[in-house]
């Protein structure tokens, strides 16, 4: 298994759409096929979201695309841009368990 770091943009001034799919988005990674190891919300300057942060475990990188392909954020058009970076967690809480 690899981890995998996904930061997801979002589009500028779609608050009203993050908050019109959240409920379907969190309903989708609560039942992803892959695990999620830290997932939430990146915050501009006033707290209000403005993207995604996961670390994924996962087989390999076509799974994170998949995974994105398929969440509603994606597919209701939310995310201006993706990016997928392989990950080697080093230490930190997660290295505990």
């Amino acid at each position: 298994m690899q981890k995998f770091v996904l930061r997801c943009l979002d589009k500028k001034d779609s608050l009203e759409l993050r908050k019109a799919t959240r409920a379907a988005h969190l309903d989708y990674v609560a039942a992803a096929p892959l695990t999620v190891l830290v997932a939430g919300p990146m915050l501009d300057a006033e707290g209000n979201p403005n993207g995604s942060l996961f670390i994924l475990e996962t087989t390999d990188e076509a799974e994170v695309r998949k995974f994105v392909e398929n969440d509603p954020y994606e597919k209701a058009g939310l995310f201006e841009g993706v990016e997928i970076s392989p990950f080697k967690l080093v230490t930190g809480a997660l290295t505990q368990s």
